[in-house]
């Protein structure tokens, strides 16, 4: 049991160390870093603003995005070794398919949040997508 555990925060070490977002995370400089909708973040006299919030949610919700699909290939694989060494235990081998069940069904659960932030932004006219402070 301490194996596993080893190996599967080994692994995931590997993984989290092995990130080229990571890596290269302040190669721009802070006066030209802007959200997926072309607001900058900072001014250029870098007078900080209530618009700085938007960037911050952004940044958050682009680390909260990696973090589950690190989350969800974890999960995977480990359910996947599980069940590659249940040896035929039926108690095992359904804690495994219970492992793989959950990992597949958050990883739905993500995509299927934003198709219904989409649908709500069809329905309504409203972009929800968008965190936009007015100012």
């Amino acid at each position: 049991m301490v194996q596993k555990i080893f190996i599967s925060l080994a692994f995931f070490l590997f993984l989290f160390l092995s990130s080229p977002t990571l890596l290269q995370a302040q190669t721009k400089t802070w006066d030209s870093q802007t959200t997926a909708y072309g607001k900058t973040c900072v001014l250029n006299d870098d007078v900080a603003t209530i618009q700085g919030i938007e960037c911050l949610f952004y940044n958050i919700l682009q680390v909260i995005v990696y973090l589950a699909g690190l989350a969800f290939i974890f999960m995977f694989l480990t359910g996947g070794f599980q069940f590659l060494t249940s040896a035929g235990d039926p108690k095992k081998a359904a804690a495994a398919g219970s492992t793989l069940t959950m990992s597949i069904l958050g990883l739905l659960g993500i995509i299927l949040s934003y198709f219904i932030l989409r649908l709500i932004q069809n329905f309504t006219g409203v972009n929800v997508l968008e965190f936009a402070i007015p100012g």
